[in-house]
């Protein structure tokens, strides 16, 4: 019978703990550079994974026209423009602002009295403004809120998710002025400018503004971004040129999304340029929300159609191919919704097809609300129920 000596049984027993705790610390180890890998890689299989299931699972809308109060007719003379908030539909005509329930009952109707209007709406509010002219006013379905003259001709105004509203203005002594009231209608901020503003858009819940301004620079047309607090005076960045003629701002928490007429760009919270897209083609629409852009863009001579989705700023773009023209295109709620010539489809921002829906080809745009679309034709507002 063997016999074991008491100091080799517990060195043994040593080091099989230390084998135990080394296999234990590489598989940890093993682990640990594993999930880096993922996390660092993050970008090329996350989208995928949420895309798994949801390709086959395409929802197809019938497009059925609703019926009832729809459609809404509109006098053939009249331009006329359609939004939607807060479960109110809204249209302006050349002399009338309409206000109308999701299911088309008119809740009331005002004469404005404006040559050029124009409305911009948020949060229940419908901004009404004179595009060369000087008044503007602040409205809901119940009544004016409040309203505004200038001495200046008005260029454009703008109106925040809070109801701030930026309003700028001609100058006879500066490139522009720009005047910011709170949602009561006091003036809160005015700026006179040195630089020709062409948008504004409100961030951080309206204590600050970033606008986009256009410049000249080696004979071309150039478009910088300024941020400033609304409480103070001094911009708090300022970014390079951006080689695009700037139509459109949308700011978010991170920077801003500038549409220009023949690229667009991303400028990140500090003023740099985070990312660049020039189009290959002709700019049909495009919209921002929250950081996420969509641009569809429209080359008749290649015949060729396309949907392109940025996920945020320095992010790879998605690009879709159409099948026919664009005609327009809204990100609402973390999709993009385009419209094409006999169909509107909503995409993730991954580019995955959420939802489908066959229409005419005889409207031009459409407003989202949360459960339906509202399409606009020649002379007519029609909706349909849209899931996505």
């Amino acid at each position: 019978m063997p016999v074991y000596d008491a100091g080799d049984m517990i060195d043994a027993r040593n080091r099989k703990k230390r084998r135990q705790k080394l296999i234990r610390f590489f598989l940890i180890l093993l682990l640990a550079s594993v999930c880096i890998g993922l996390y660092k890689t993050k970008d090329m299989w996350l989208a995928k994974i949420r895309g798994i299931g949801k390709q086959y699972s395409t929802i197809v809308n019938p497009g059925t026209l609703a019926e009832g109060n729809f459609p809404i007719l509109i006098s053939s003379e009249e331009n006329f423009q359609i939004d939607h908030t807060d479960d109110c539909l809204v249209v302006l005509t050349d002399v009338q602002l309409f206000f109308y329930t999701s299911d088309g009952s008119l809740l009331k109707k005002r004469q404005h009295g404006f040559n050029n209007p124009v409305i911009r709406t948020s949060s229940g509010k419908v901004l009404l403004y004179e595009n060369g002219g000087k008044n503007f006013c602040v409205e809901n379905d119940e009544k004016t809120i409040y309203s505004k003259s200038f001495e200046n001709n008005i260029l454009f105004a703008r109106m925040s998710s809070e109801g701030y509203v930026a309003v700028v203005t001609t100058s006879p002594d500066y490139e522009c002025e720009m005047y910011v009231y709170d949602k009561k209608g006091t003036l809160v901020y005015e700026r006179k400018c040195v630089e020709r503003i062409c948008d504004v858009s409100f961030t951080n819940e309206s204590s600050q503004c970033v606008i986009s301004c256009i410049d000249a620079e080696k004979g071309s047309i150039v478009t910088f971004v300024q941020c400033f607090d609304l409480k103070g005076s001094d911009s708090l960045w300022k970014s390079p040129s951006i080689n695009t003629l700037g139509l459109d701002i949308y700011g978010f928490s991170d920077g801003a999304f500038i549409l220009g007429i023949n690229a667009c760009s991303y400028v990140s919270s500090d003023g740099q340029i985070s990312s660049y897209y020039k189009y290959d083609g002709e700019l049909a629409g495009g919209s921002s929300e929250n950081g996420k852009s969509a641009v569809a863009v429209n080359n008749d001579d290649r015949r060729k159609y396309s949907l392109t989705l940025f996920d945020g700023g320095g992010t790879e773009p998605v690009v879709i191919n159409m099948e026919t023209p664009v005609s327009d295109v809204i990100v609402f709620d973390g999709l993009a919704y385009v419209m094409c010539q006999e169909e509107i489809l909503a995409y993730e921002f991954n580019g995955t097809l959420r939802s489908t829906a066959v229409i005419s080809d005889s409207y031009t745009g459409f407003a989202r609300s949360s459960k339906y679309i509202f399409l606009r034709g020649h002379s007519q507002i029609d909706r349909i129920d849209y899931e996505s």
